[in-house]
């Protein structure tokens, strides 16, 4: 059992500051603030919520004591990358007869409750960690036995040439929620602290500039910014060196990055936003161990994207739609895309007499090489899908966080156990760099310029010729490299220059409305919280991204989180509103949104979705 934070310090020396209201504060001065919520499972209304904007000052949440907690090593998140991080300390400290002090810090509810992926993972990190994982039990129930690709149009399903790279032989198809949740198990069984339901919402500085920790944001602060009676303030974690595990566009590392310069100028992230289900099918339906992966239909040319099936165990299917976050056109909904792949004859005649079991949506990293970041500073490191490792070709990113993970681990214990620094100055992990470069980036480097190179005229056609060329002949040896032309957020075109997007309605068979779907998440954030989803110009929507690109919130969200409704203030008008409720910690908003104006912050631990068999 994962103990809870801050209730139980065990041996942690523990010192109090005082505290600073940080997390209650925005980057703006308003915030949009929920009078009138419901929960997202609730149908009727259509998820209809009324909002007031409130100034926000420091003197709204009294100052308290905050407790500090000592660690040698803080990691925040705990998904593959961190628990693989957390791990390999207690392992190598073990091995030598060695103290080292971990904490890992989750916002979900308890250890992989934000975990989603398709997912079908190399398992060669996870047996350097554990060799004898199938003794331990590790939910890798399904070997990956035979892989299809598939070209679809409308109505047909065209076999295509099986790239090597997406070769999944000794793959295994998995839950990685199943994964990640064995993963803490064995983390705490080696030694970890970890602590589930608390979300890390301050960077802790040094007055030297370096990464001291983190601070948890304070809990029974209500939606006005108010103390409740429930009110614990936030305590700080601290540590010789912190590792940011926080997946895709973190909410921290992004602040970090920035700050300390990690990406030179002109260097960006590019994402993509994954949306998937989890069906039980007809047995006589089910092939243990299938893959399918699919291009074309039901996105356009110059839309970059796919579909994959996955047949795990147990007549279960795991089955999505990858949609590129850089598409042009505002009047796509990847939601409702998913939902067209879903009806496509291919698809459908898999899953009709099955019922779905799970949903959920996540961003994704695609940037490969070319948009990773420096990886270390003073003070710490960045690992996993928070640096941006997926290698996009082979549509997989598990094996190269937890290698991550594993990598800076050793490079922390050398410096803090085997070399004794940390004391006097902060530690620079340079070496776990330079072992990322010697394994991980030469990955990525081999397949660098397949996915930039879907930014041709030739759109989807140009970037299928180039890539088999290159995955199969070239192998990345050519003396020149693609680049990204831009950030998501701007490849966005106004919608003077597309048509709608004429979607069918929902079967209520195989394709859902988005509120049923989000049911299906487990979502649920307290009600009297303040928003996480801020605003930094509360006038930006309705001025701006309503009348040039008819207001792509509403459509980019895959969890029914924006809305655009009549303002009954102001007959004729629209007025902006933020279901935060629904949200599912996609991350979505804080990439895509055109003006870049919506601010994704950590919600009070513990909340966003439940994942299941995901």
């Amino acid at each position: 059992m994962y103990r809870a934070a801050p209730a139980v310090f065990g041996k942690r020396a523990i010192r109090t500051v005082l505290s600073k209201p940080t997390s209650v504060r925005s980057r703006s001065k308003y915030v949009y603030v929920a009078t009138n919520s419901q929960y997202a499972v609730q149908r009727a209304p259509q998820s209809v919520r009324t909002f007031s904007t409130t100034r926000i000052t420091q003197e709204d949440v009294a100052s308290e004591p905050r407790d500090v907690m000592e660690y040698d090593v803080v990691i925040v998140g705990g998904g593959p990358a961190g628990l693989a991080a957390g791990i390999r300390l207690k392992q190598q400290a073990a091995k030598e007869d060695k103290e080292i002090n971990v904490v890992v810090i989750e916002k979900g509810g308890e250890i992989g409750a934000h975990t989603l992926s398709g997912a079908c993972i190399e398992v060669g990190p996870l047996e350097e960690l554990f060799p004898d994982w199938k003794a331990q039990g590790a939910p890798l129930n399904q070997p990956a036995l035979h892989d299809q690709m598939k070209y679809l149009t409308k109505n047909y399903a065209l076999p295509m040439p099986h790239p090597p790279q997406m070769s999944n032989k000794g793959n295994y198809i998995v839950s990685l929620s199943n994964v990640v949740k064995w993963l803490g198990e064995k983390a705490e069984e080696l030694g970890v602290d970890i602590f589930p339901g608390t979300a890390a919402s301050e960077i802790i500085y040094a007055d030297d500039g370096s990464v001291r920790g983190i601070a948890t944001n304070d809990a029974g602060v209500s939606k006005e910014f108010k103390q409740k009676a429930s009110y614990t303030p936030g305590i700080e974690l601290h540590g010789k060196v912190t590792l940011f595990a926080e997946g895709c566009h973190g909410s921290l590392t992004k602040g970090l990055i920035n700050k300390l310069k990690l990406r030179k100028e002109g260097q960006f992230q590019t994402y993509g936003l994954g949306i998937k289900e989890v069906w039980e099918v007809d047995p006589e339906k089910h092939s243990p161990g299938d893959i399918v992966h699919t291009m074309g239909y039901p996105l356009d040319y110059k839309t970059y994207g796919g579909g994959f099936i996955y047949h795990m165990e147990d007549n279960k299917v795991s089955l999505g739609l990858v949609v590129g976050l850089d598409y042009q056109n505002p009047y796509l909904s990847p939601y409702k895309e998913f939902q067209r792949f879903k009806a496509h004859p291919f698809v459908t005649n898999l899953l009709k007499g099955g019922r779905v079991l799970s949903y959920g949506a996540r961003a994704l990293t695609e940037g490969g090489v070319q948009s990773l970041p420096k990886l270390f500073f003073p003070g710490g490191a960045l690992i996993g899908d928070t640096a941006g490792f997926v290698n996009v070709p082979k549509i997989k990113g598990t094996h190269n966080a937890m290698k991550s993970g594993i990598l800076a681990a050793d490079s922390a214990y050398k410096a803090i156990v085997s070399d004794g620094l940390g004391e006097s100055a902060p530690i620079v992990l340079s070496d776990y760099e330079e072992a990322v470069n010697n394994t991980i980036r030469k990955e990525l480097y081999e397949v660098r310029n397949v996915r930039p190179s879907f930014h041709t005229p030739l759109g989807i056609w140009g970037g299928m010729m180039w890539s088999g060329l290159d995955t199969m002949f070239l192998k990345g040896r050519v003396p020149f490299t693609f680049q990204h032309p831009h950030p998501d957020h701007a490849m966005m075109q106004p919608a003077a220059m597309h048509k709608p997007i004429d979607y069918p309605k929902p079967d209520n068979e195989i394709t859902f409305d988005i509120l049923t779907s989000v049911s299906r998440t487990g979502t649920n954030h307290a009600e009297d919280q303040p928003v996480h989803l801020r605003l930094k110009d509360q006038t930006v929507e309705i001025r701006e991204n309503l009348p040039v690109y008819a207001g792509p919130e509403q459509r980019f969200c895959p969890a029914g989180v924006y809305e655009y409704v009549d303002d009954e203030a102001n007959p004729g008008k629209k007025r902006f509103q933020i279901n935060s409720q629904n949200c599912i910690h996609c991350k979505t908003c804080d990439i895509k949104d055109p003006a870049q104006n919506i601010d994704w912050t950590v919600p009070e631990g513990g909340g966003g979705p439940q994942y299941v068999d995901t």
